[in-house]
C-alpha cells in the first residue's frame, strides 16, 4: 500500500505564493523521480516540474523562474514552492512519484496523488 497525498493548495492573489507538499507513505523501498503536474478542465494534464532522486530539477517554460521543486528524502516528501503566481496557474496540481514498493515483484511504478486545487484570483 503506497499513497501520495498532496496538500497546501488554496486561494491566493496574483503575485502571491503557495507551497505544495506531496507526502508518500506506505511500504516503500525507494523513491526515484518525483513530479508535479497540473490540469484544468480545458487542458490536458501538464508536466510542471521534475526532481530526480539525485536532486536534479527541470521545469516547464511557463513556470521557470517562479516555481521551485525540492524534496526531503527522509520524509518521503516533495515540495513545490510557487511564487509570483498568475491567474493562468490556476489548476488542480498532482504529484507523481516513481516508487519501488515492498511488493512482489518489487518493481518501480508510478503513483499519483489525488490533487490539490490552486486558485489564483483577486
Amino acid at each position: 500500500q503506497v499513497q501520495l497525498v498532496e496538500s497546501g493548495g488554496g486561494l491566493v492573489q496574483p503575485g502571491g505564493s503557495l507551497r505544495l507538499s506531496c507526502a508518500a507513505s506506505g511500504s516503500i523501498i525507494s523513491i526515484n523521480t518525483m513530479d508535479w503536474y497540473r490540469q484544468t478542465p480545458e487542458k490536458q494534464r501538464e508536466l510542471v516540474a521534475v526532481i530526480t532522486g539525485g536532486g536534479s530539477t527541470s521545469y516547464a517554460d511557463s513556470v521557470k523562474g517562479r516555481f521551485t521543486i525540492s524534496r526531503n528524502n527522509s520524509k518521503n516528501t516533495a515540495y513545490l514552492q510557487m511564487d509570483r503566481l498568475k491567474p493562468e496557474d490556476t489548476a488542480v496540481y498532482y504529484c507523481k512519484a516513481q516508487i519501488r514498493a515492498r511488493i512482489w515483484p518489487p518493481t518501480e511504478d508510478d503513483y499519483w496523488g489525488q490533487g490539490t486545487q490552486v486558485t489564483v484570483a483577486s
